[in-house]
C-alpha cells in the first residue's frame, strides 16, 4: 500500500480565487473603519489587514501602498456626495442653497455614510498626502460639477466657498463635536445655514 503524498509545509502559492472581489471589498471596508477611527497617520497596512482578517501581504497585493488603499477606500465612500450636482439641478436657482445644505447634512446624518466621511476628514486635516487625495476628489469630481450647474460668473469660487461653509460645520459638529452644534436638530442647522450657502452660490460679488 502506497503512502499518501506528504503535505508540504509553508504558505501555498498565491492565486486569484473566485472570492477575490469579496476579499478586496472586505479590505476596503476595514480600511475605511481604520481611517475613520485612527486617521491616516496612525493607520497601518498591518492594522488594516488585521481588521480585515487577512495577511498584510494581501493588502499590498491588491492596493500596493497605504496611499493607494486610502484613495480607493475614500473614493468609494465619497460616492454619495457626487450626487450633489443633481440636487442643485432639481429646482430653481433661488432655492439651491437649501437643497444643497439639505442634501449635504442628509449624507452626514446617515450612519452608513458618516463613518466613511469621518475617515476622509480626520485623515485630510492631519496629513498632506491624505489632503492631496481629498483635494483631488473634491476639486475634480465634486466642485467642478457643482460649478457647472450654476452657469454664473466665478462659479468655481462660489462652489468652493459654499463647500467651505458646509465642511467647516461638519468638522465642528461631527469630528470635534462642539456643543451645542453637535446636538442641534439637523433641520435647525439647515434653516440657518441655507441662506448663507445660497449667498455664496448666487449673490453678486
Amino acid at each position: 500500500m502506497t503512502s499518501a503524498t506528504p503535505r508540504r509545509r509553508g504558505r501555498p502559492p498565491r492565486t486569484e480565487s473566485a472570492d477575490a472581489p469579496a476579499t478586496r471589498d472586505r479590505i476596503l471596508a476595514a480600511a475605511r473603519e481604520e481611517f475613520a477611527e485612527r486617521g491616516y497617520d496612525k493607520t497601518s497596512m498591518r492594522g488594516i489587514a488585521k481588521a480585515a482578517g487577512v495577511d498584510s501581504a494581501l493588502v499590498h497585493h491588491y492596493f500596493g501602498t497605504k496611499d493607494q488603499v486610502f484613495e480607493e477606500s475614500i473614493e468609494v465612500a465619497f460616492g454619495p456626495l457626487l450626487n450633489a450636482p443633481g440636487a442643485i439641478a432639481e429646482g430653481p436657482l433661488d432655492g439651491v442653497g437649501e437643497r444643497l445644505a439639505r442634501f449635504f447634512f442628509g449624507v452626514w446624518e446617515n450612519p452608513a455614510t458618516r463613518k466613511a466621511l469621518l475617515a476622509i476628514i480626520r485623515s485630510a486635516v492631519n496629513n498632506e498626502v491624505a489632503a492631496a487625495v481629498f483635494r483631488r476628489l473634491v476639486s475634480a469630481q465634486l466642485l467642478r460639477r457643482v460649478a457647472a450647474q450654476l452657469d454664473l460668473p466665478d462659479a468655481e469660487l462660489r462652489a468652493e466657498l459654499a463647500a467651505a461653509q458646509l465642511v467647516g460645520i461638519a468638522i465642528l459638529r461631527y469630528v470635534i463635536k462642539v456643543e451645542p452644534l453637535a446636538s442641534a436638530d439637523p433641520e435647525q442647522i439647515i434653516q440657518r445655514v441655507a441662506p448663507v450657502v445660497q449667498a455664496h452660490l448666487t449673490a453678486p460679488f
